[in-house]
């Protein structure tokens, strides 16, 4: 490998193997991976540090995303798989929740009402849901300009750019880009309404789970938070672990978490009779 060209370290399978659900999973950290029934892991991944990936998953699927180094972010978007148009509302969601951050208990509801996805585990209290993405001039003005053309994949990747790139793989466009959930990521907000961004607030091994409530389509990117004050571009690789949960049961924390919640589980469940 050219000294000029440094890349990420993708520990992919050989061609020669099939790809082994397990083999990403078991190199997670044991203390982020507790309470997955290893019995219904359906897949795993290791996304890069400003990597970007997406998936098509049915209700009653729980991912658990695990940080693999401090000041991690996963800016995670939702899209109902029956029709796009409806998607993950962030202004509704905190209006319900009366809420302005997301932890254990939380619940991600469409423009339409229902539940998307819940918040099952938490190892931090406090995920962000209003600081945006970092857009792709921010970035080169932070961090310079690296191009895949120089630095293969070791690219500069801005969040909104992978995003974009991610949906659409689905057919949605730039108009369809919604406020993001940045999981790992902590933003408080002070009485003059400047936003405060939180410096190690996550580190390697804490993790968070979220249930699909909903047949949905789910975009990521691991870029940086756009808050984070870190002069270098540097984010850390994030774990994905998906397994079958089954649908929230009638006593489930998430949905008696709040009237609200328990009326979102509601329509979604009746969405999926």
């Amino acid at each position: 490998m050219s000294a000029h060209h440094p890349e990420h370290t993708l520990d992919n399978p050989p061609a020669t193997a099939p790809v082994d659900a397990v083999a990403h999973w078991q190199r997670l950290p044991s203390d982020a991976l507790a309470g997955v029934p290893t019995d219904r892991i359906l897949w795993s991944e290791r996304v890069p540090g400003g990597g970007h990936w997406s998936w098509r998953l049915r209700r009653g699927t729980a991912l658990r995303f695990v940080a693999l180094g401090a000041d991690a972010n996963v800016s995670v978007v939702l899209y109902a798989a029956h029709n796009t148009l409806e998607r993950y509302n962030m202004p509704d969601s905190l209006k319900a929740q009366h809420t302005a951050h997301y932890g254990r208990g939380h619940v991600l509801m469409s423009d339409m009402g229902r539940a998307m996805a819940s918040i099952t585990a938490d190892s931090l209290g406090w995920h962000d849901p209003l600081g945006a993405l970092l857009d792709t001039p921010t970035m080169q003005q932070r961090f310079g300009e690296r191009r895949f053309e120089a630095h293969r994949n070791a690219m500069h990747r801005s969040g909104k750019d992978g995003l974009l790139i991610e949906i659409g793989k689905h057919g949605l466009g730039r108009r369809d880009l919604i406020a993001p959930v940045n999981l790992f990521s902590k933003v408080s907000v002070d009485e003059e309404g400047r936003f405060h961004f939180a410096r190690s607030h996550s580190q390697a091994g804490d993790h968070v789970e979220l249930r699909l409530d909903m047949d949905v389509v789910i975009a990521i990117s691991t870029a940086p938070h756009p808050l984070n004050p870190n002069p270098d571009y540097a984010p850390p690789q994030v774990g994905v672990v998906a397994w079958h949960s089954g649908p929230a049961a009638s006593d489930d924390f998430c949905r008696t978490f709040r009237g609200e919640n328990a009326r979102a589980h509601h329509n979604s469940d009746v969405f999926a009779l």
